[in-house]
């Protein structure tokens, strides 16, 4: 999957907001290059909430084992919630030990290795073995967004 294919495919679930930070727009500098997914048709950054996924193409502070500095390299985040969770790692999100996982491993379904305990997985690379889990877990997560929306 491409990071085109993964954002084609969550614009057409509906309702969502695709912001993708960059210079002159007052994100910090950080973001800039990465991507991040809201449900949202009213078309504004909802308040309180985070996205219920992103795209980042780099590595963050105390996120350097991930290894998202390989050229071409991206990793899709997801918020799948507890269940989800743990039906992929074993465990809940509470009881992770994001130390066991390879963050760099790619195509490859993973606790986030720093939102892990948030209910959030993770994909570097995805492709041909991870494909349809991401869709799978990209449906799900816009699904609990648009729930939590309609709460609120």
């Amino acid at each position: 999957m491409t990071i085109d294919e993964i954002i084609g495919y969550i614009a057409a679930l509906g309702g969502v907001l695709t912001v993708r930070p960059g210079p002159g727009d007052g994100s910090p500098e950080i973001a800039w290059g990465d991507t991040f997914f809201y449900y949202a048709p009213d078309g504004e950054v909802p308040a309180r909430t985070q996205p219920f996924a992103t795209i980042v193409t780099k590595d963050y502070p105390g996120d350097e084992r991930s290894r998202l500095d390989r050229p071409g390299t991206f990793r899709v985040n997801i918020a799948v919630g507890a269940e989800i969770f743990q039906a992929w790692t074993g465990h809940s999100p509470r009881e992770t030990n994001t130390n066991s996982d390879d963050p760099s491993a790619a195509d490859t379904v993973i606790a986030h290795p720093v939102y892990a305990t948030a209910g959030w997985l993770a994909v570097v690379d995805p492709g041909p073995g991870t494909a349809q889990a991401v869709r799978e877990m990209l449906r799900t997560a816009h699904d609990r967004a648009r729930s939590r929306s309609r709460r609120h």
